[in-house]
């Protein structure tokens, strides 16, 4: 790095990116600050205050909720995705939208650095980075959290800590809640500190967007999910009455609901893509509802084969976005085959919410593929039984041929 450039810093107001706006300061950059709005209910107005005072020279904090919910969470409900087929990629999703904007809000600013606090151990560093030289190869990178001269001065929390006090940097510092959490509109993440052990179970202080399943109220809400080649439209409340069709005024309504019914805790140990293992508590209560609510739907009016066949890729689409990859052109593909296979996937879910289950009661669609009459005990339909004989005779060739080898 040489001093004299301008740097766009991707900036939470926290302590990391607040030292690292010093520092760079310190090193005799220009920074631009740079914040997401996600919906993590920040005090965005204290997060810009406090980086013109320790000096950025401008603060960018553009609200892109809509385009996440509209352009990320939708699209990995289209793709049933689930990293390790648990994770529902809230901060996975996250990324590639924050780094996209930052690349902009470099062009517009003609910068020549674009940089993160991402740690050097994790995930974020690559999702931030491939992303970056996607949208943005003409722009250096710094990561302060790779650079042996900034490691040579902090080695952890408590040498930020001292460099903070050093030079009155402004940060909440907290010893009653020892994890780190990243928050958005689609989850909470929470790691490191004590949850570093994973045989320690969560404190139950620790979470912020759901009830404990045992303190959720005792009364079922049934709700109604109306989807539209794969993506939800509509979402009516019937036990109280509401009806939300705004994507965003959706998610954040199911995110209320699903938090208020205990939906949506999940505990896991996963594997990041530099090959340490780690452990994450997450929150993802509507998107917990919309995973198993469009399966469901899916199952009404999805082919069989190209459902298998879709299926068999989610693993894959799961990864891409776990590592980083939402700008590539395997993403390109596996998207376009997805949406693809979305096109007859439309119909209403009545569903009930009740102390930490999402418990299917019945769905709708005219797309369906269900024949009750073919299908029914009761009557013969249109469906011949006696060619099942056939069927299956030709089936067990291979079997009878296989397991009569050698005797």
């Amino acid at each position: 790095m040489q001093p004299s450039k301008k740097v766009i810093l991707a900036y939470s107001g926290g302590l990391d990116t607040s030292v690292i706006l010093h520092w760079l300061i310190q090193k005799g950059y220009e920074v631009v600050t740079y914040t997401a709005n996600l919906g993590q209910g920040d005090d965005y107005e204290l997060i810009k205050s406090r980086a013109t005072s320790i000096g950025a020279t401008q603060s960018y904090i553009p609200d892109l909720r809509k385009e996440f919910v509209e352009n990320f969470i939708f699209e990995s409900v289209k793709a049933n995705a689930l990293y390790e087929g648990r994770y529902l990629l809230g901060t996975s999703l996250a990324r590639p939208l924050t780094a996209k904007a930052q690349v902009e809000i470099g062009k517009q600013e003609k910068a020549q650095l674009l940089s993160h606090g991402a740690t050097g151990k994790g995930n974020d560093q690559a999702r931030f980075e491939f992303t970056f030289s996607a949208l943005g190869p003409e722009f250096g990178i710094y990561s302060p959290w790779r650079d042996p001269e900034f490691l040579e001065e902090f080695q952890g929390r408590s040498d930020l800590i001292e460099y903070a006090d050093k030079y009155n940097i402004e940060v909440e510092q907290t010893k009653s809640r020892p994890w780190s959490s990243d928050a958005n509109l689609m989850h909470i993440s929470y790691e490191a500190g004590e949850l570093e052990d994973p045989n320690r179970k969560p404190r139950e202080d620790m979470f912020n967007l759901t009830t404990s399943p045992q303190n959720a109220p005792d009364k079922e809400t049934e709700i109604e999910i109306e989807y539209l080649d794969g993506i939800p439209i509509k979402l009516t409340n019937i036990t109280e009455n509401v009806v939300k069709t705004d994507s965003l005024e959706l998610f954040i309504y199911l995110n209320q609901l699903a938090g208020i019914n205990g939906i949506g805790r999940e505990d896991i140990v996963e594997n990041r893509l530099v090959g340490l293992k780690s452990r994450g508590v997450y929150e993802t209560p509507a998107a917990t509802i919309l995973q198993k609510t469009h399966r469901d739907i899916e199952g009404l009016t999805m082919d069989r084969e190209a459902m298998h066949l879709r299926d068999s890729l989610i693993p894959r689409y799961s990864e891409l976005v776990y590592y980083g990859f939402w700008y590539s052109p395997e993403m390109e593909l596996l998207q376009s085959l997805f949406t693809e296979s979305q096109k007859n996937v439309s119909g209403i879910v009545n569903t009930t919410l009740y102390k930490g289950n999402v418990i299917i009661n019945s769905r709708y669609s005219e797309n369906s593929l269900y024949n009750e009459q073919m299908v029914s005990m009761d009557s013969h339909g249109g469906f011949d039984s006696t060619d099942s004989t056939g069927f299956i005779h030709i089936n067990s060739h291979r079997l009878r041929a296989y397991f009569s080898r050698g005797k």
